[in-house]
């Protein structure tokens, strides 16, 4: 279940590509993807970058296996600034939100491993609360989907080009998938503005002190159409609903 967002809490969309899939064996983050969600609407501030993963001084060389999925090479990498270069910028723009991530123990396991190697900085956990859509997936479905059932399913898929899966490709639409995934609970909020809304049928009680309503009264051309209009009425041999 996603748990429940104020109207103006600050949400990061997150997603990384990575060398490989276990940060423990020495697997390093090529590219981080953020976008800014306020009050369910993107902001256009988005937080990417590509990043040069070393290893005893040296770059990695990445297995073509993984080249194939997200399409970043050895060679692209080569000039991109390593993730202690960009670590504080990154930190500062996520700072205080809260994550939406698809399958976040990944995720946050590189940026753990990542932070852990730059003087100074916190955990994760320690700056951001996270939201996880493949337990919220879990959750909807019965069991744990992948962001591109999720998209398929929510009609969001055609939105994005996702000819490799870049992380900011992914964050933008995780983003969407997002937006669907609480439109119920957005339905929810605005029902629980009304104190009347638990029972649709009750009755509503105007206020007596309210200002009295204007009466506009009509002019004497507007009467003559009136009344024309109503002598055509009965030469087709009808009635107005009033008269009848």
């Amino acid at each position: 279940m996603i748990e429940e967002n104020t109207q103006d809490e600050r949400l990061i969309i997150l997603d990384t590509e990575t060398t490989g899939i276990n940060p423990r064996e020495g697997h390093r983050i090529v590219e981080i993807g953020c976008v800014e969600m306020i009050n369910r609407q993107l902001t256009g501030r988005n937080f990417h970058m590509y990043v040069k993963p070393m290893a005893h001084g040296m770059q990695m060389v990445m297995e073509q296996e993984v080249i194939n999925i997200h399409g970043l090479t050895d060679d692209f990498l080569r000039d991109k600034p390593t993730f202690e270069q960009i670590a504080h910028d990154f930190v500062n723009f996520i700072k205080g939100a809260r994550l939406v991530i698809h399958n976040a123990k990944f995720d946050v396991g590189f940026m753990d491993h990542e932070f852990s190697m730059v003087p100074g900085l916190p955990k994760t956990a320690d700056i951001c609360s996270v939201t996880d859509t493949l337990k919220v997936s879990k959750d909807e479905f019965g069991s744990p989907k992948t962001l591109d059932f999720l998209a398929r399913s929510y009609k969001v898929d055609k939105l994005v080009d996702r000819t490799y899966h870049g992380a900011l490709i992914d964050a933008q639409l995780l983003a969407f998938v997002y937006i669907e995934m609480t439109r119920k609970q957005a339905t929810l909020n605005l029902q629980s503005g009304d104190s009347q809304a638990e029972d649709a049928n009750a009755i509503r009680r105007v206020d007596i002190n309210r200002p009295k309503l204007k009466v506009l009264a009509a002019t004497a051309d507007e009467l003559t159409a009136h009344e024309n209009r109503l002598t055509i009425v009965s030469e087709k041999g009808a009635t107005p609903l009033w008269q009848k």
